[in-house]
């Protein structure tokens, strides 16, 4: 049967209800701007994982750690319908965390991360915290369907695995797409709310900050491409708030594809710093919990879905809420340089917050 056949939206969300009710993993998702909704259901609960880089189908990956999870194609239901989602159902929460605490805590972890750098430990570093916020009721194909109407211009998820978790997401930053051997990615940084008819001004931290994400994807790439160019900075809109973001397009050499790049940019500056490896290890070492996937990647391996072309298209897990039994944890971060302020990076944490809190009916 043709993906498409018979098929609607309703049709793909009823059946994101059937896989839970079974405790079978799936994926539903809607890229950026795209008139389509796919629904990826595994016909088992195997945990699969990428191994060669050639297999297609849905993948997740930690922000730690090399296993990736995948929803191969060959396991899976394939649903592809017009996205066409109508919800206004409303779903109840209590706020759980002591906001205090929770605010002192973070400043404390971001003063340390200044800290390091003015000693020269390292240059950048992304630190982040979770909110645990408590469920009166709630529907999950609600949930995600209240991301997608909220966030057209996002890739909208819903990813389920018995032995992975409930996790969902709205945002826009790509970490790479493939098409043969020509790849675009983007350098994003830098965080504002946005504010209707209000001239964008950014300061020379957010700047920098930015700089820093542009200049380590150049340099790190400059030796596996025969050709790469660079957008000039620009403004970005993610639902409520924007960052500055740099266009970077190349071709790889022939020796080069998916594993050798992703092996460069993840973690990318973006959510980790510079130098990787260090404040990864500051990161793992200091911020008090474990990210999972948040700040991982997700999307589709080797199959543009919709085209049925051999493409790869990869999304950086930012905005993104985990659920666990009737609570939902919702993962945020921020940059941090020499001139940053704490007070003034909870204030962007609890901003970032709000784009998936808006949903869950707190923002």
């Amino acid at each position: 049967m043709s993906p498409f056949e018979n098929l609607t939206s309703a049709t793909i969300l009823k059946k994101v209800d059937v896989q839970l009710e079974q405790n079978l993993p799936f994926v539903v998702y809607h890229k950026p701007n795209s008139e389509h909704l796919v629904g990826i259901f595994q016909k088992n609960d195997t945990l699969y994982f990428v191994n060669d880089y050639n297999e297609t189908g849905f993948v997740f990956a930690p922000f730690d750690g090399d296993k990736i999870v995948l929803i191969p194609e060959n396991q899976s239901e394939i649903n592809i319908a017009e996205f066409k989602i109508d919800i206004d159902s409303q779903i109840n929460t209590i706020k759980k965390e002591e906001r205090t605490t929770a605010k002192a805590n973070f400043e404390a972890l971001v003063q340390k991360g200044i800290d390091a750098i003015k000693l020269g430990t390292f240059s950048k570093v992304v630190l982040s915290r979770k909110e645990e916020i408590e469920f009166l009721n709630f529907d999950v194909s609600i949930l995600f369907q209240k991301l997608a109407n909220t966030y057209p211009n996002a890739l909208s998820y819903c990813f389920f695995h018995p032995q992975i978790g409930l996790w969902l997401g709205a945002f826009s930053e790509q970490l790479i797409k493939m098409e043969g051997t020509v790849f675009t990615t983007m350098a994003v940084a830098g965080t504002q709310l946005f504010i209707e008819e209000k001239e964008v001004v950014w300061e020379d931290k957010e700047k920098q900050e930015q700089q820093y994400v542009t200049d380590f994807i150049l340099e790190n790439l400059k030796g596996m491409t025969t050709e790469i160019t660079v957008s000039n900075p620009y403004t970005l809109r993610a639902g409520g708030i924007i960052h500055i973001k740099t266009d970077i397009k190349g071709v790889l050499k022939k020796e080069n594809g998916l594993r050798e790049v992703l092996a460069i940019l993840h973690p990318t500056p973006a959510v980790c710093g510079l130098p990787k490896h260090i404040t990864k290890d500051f990161i793992l070492n200091n911020e008090g919990y474990n990210r999972e996937y948040y700040s991982g990647f997700l999307g589709e391996i080797n199959k543009n879905f919709f085209n049925n072309e051999n493409n790869s298209d990869l999304f950086v897990n930012l905005r993104c809420m985990q659920i666990i039994d009737n609570k939902v944890f919702v993962y945020v971060g921020g940059g941090i340089t020499k001139d940053s302020i704490p007070e003034n990076e909870w204030n962007e944490s609890v901003n970032k917050a709000m784009t998936i809190k808006k949903v869950i009916n707190l923002g």
